[in-house]
């Protein structure tokens, strides 16, 4: 059971990340694509980006842990539901699929969010779904996510850490580690991956998720391979946000769905036998006129608390005010960089508070929750 001290504390919780989030470019400081250009100048290609340290010009008012945590409790349709409810492994299976890819948001280039504090939190609930994640790791920066649902008998658990790196006239950012869904009343486990988030500047600028992901179910033997495209070299928007891939037998290996279209719009499946082409996924019913999150237990926010933690850097750059944000965001920084010393010099390691943390060569980073179920949260997404 989480146990945490009550203290009334002030949270900002901005709109999460959504169809329509072109209007948090409110949030940029003037020039931006100058400033952007600017930054980079400096920076060799190939260089690791993972501990590049961002003015608060280029920031979004939240941090990595909200944004992440958005993608799985910030959704319209209840495609959660959907897994549940199928009647058999394989609509299962496609529903599962269709969450996934509800998971890919649109970014916006020349702005990012806070790079967590370490043990930094967000807890969020969203009906009966509780969402908890936690900065395990800052060097090299490890998230974990565990959320469950009671009346779905749902668990999802995701570890993720994130290799940016610069190319010239791009940055690539690989987002590493093992994401499981569980369906707990069949005994079904879901392992995926997430695809890359591609960052261009020239000659047309712009933020795609590109690559491979794979879905699999090692229970049913089912598994799906798809591939996210972005724009082209010129900027040409035939390939941008699409989504082409198929479902198949893993033991066979005989297709039984293809399915193509584009994340942000219409994807659909055609059953290759006898040629029917469904919907699978809506992004208009899934990921438009998305809630923002609000603070229904102010006693019950943590210190870590994400929107706590970040709130005064928010302010200033919610209002503009980038001494304002310079300071709190620098003040936070060097707090971190003065506990980091701490540690090293009586050689104490960090232990997670809600997570195991773990590393091989052959997995890479791996999180186990400590607590079986998530409880509700003091921040909770309204109802549409």
């Amino acid at each position: 059971m989480i146990k945490e001290a009550k203290v009334e504390l002030n949270a900002v919780l901005t709109p999460p990340l959504s169809l329509e989030s072109g209007s948090a470019a409110d949030y940029r400081a003037p020039n931006l694509v100058q400033r952007v250009l600017s930054l980079f100048g400096n920076v060799r290609p190939g260089s690791d980006l993972s501990s590049f340290v961002v003015p608060p010009h280029f920031n979004l008012p939240k941090s990595h842990l909200q944004c992440f945590g958005e993608s799985v409790y910030c959704i319209g349709d209840d495609l959660l539901h959907k897994c549940v409810a199928g009647k058999n492994p394989l609509e299962r299976f496609v529903a599962v699929v269709a969450w996934s890819i509800s998971t890919a948001r649109p970014m916006i280039f020349g702005v990012a969010p806070f790079n967590p504090t370490l043990g930094e939190t967000h807890h969020v609930s969203k009906g009966t779904l509780n969402v908890l994640l936690e900065q395990v790791s800052h060097r090299p920066p490890v998230t974990a996510l565990h959320a469950t649902d009671r009346r779905e008998n749902v668990e999802i658990v995701w570890c993720q850490y994130a290799a940016p790196k610069f190319n010239g006239a791009s940055v690539e950012v690989a987002v590493n580690g093992k994401r499981q869904m569980k369906l707990l009343t069949y005994g079904e486990s879901y392992v995926l991956n997430s695809p890359k988030l591609f960052i261009r500047f020239f000659p047309v600028m712009g933020v795609d998720w590109v690559g491979n992901v794979t879905i699999q179910c090692e229970k049913s033997g089912l598994r799906a391979e798809l591939c996210y495209g972005g724009s082209s070299f010129l900027g040409f928007r035939g390939n941008q946000r699409s989504v082409k891939g198929k479902i198949f037998n893993s033991a066979s290996l005989k297709t039984i769905y293809e399915i193509n279209g584009h994340w942000d719009r219409t994807i659909t499946v055609r059953d290759v036998d006898n040629g029917k082409v469904t919907e699978l996924y809506n992004a208009k019913d899934v990921i438009s006129t998305l809630k923002t999150p609000m603070v229904k237990n102010p006693k019950g926010l943590w210190p870590s608390e994400s929107a706590v933690v970040w709130n005064k850097v928010s302010q200033g750059i919610l209002s503009k005010n980038w001494e304002k944000a310079s300071e709190a965001k620098k003040y936070i920084e060097e707090r971190e960089r003065e506990m980091f010393r701490k540690r090293e010099s009586k050689g104490e390691t960090w232990i997670p508070k809600y997570f195991t943390l773990s590393y091989t060569k052959e997995s890479g980073w791996e999180c186990s929750p400590k607590q079986r179920w998530v409880p509700p949260a003091p921040i909770i997404v309204p109802s549409l």
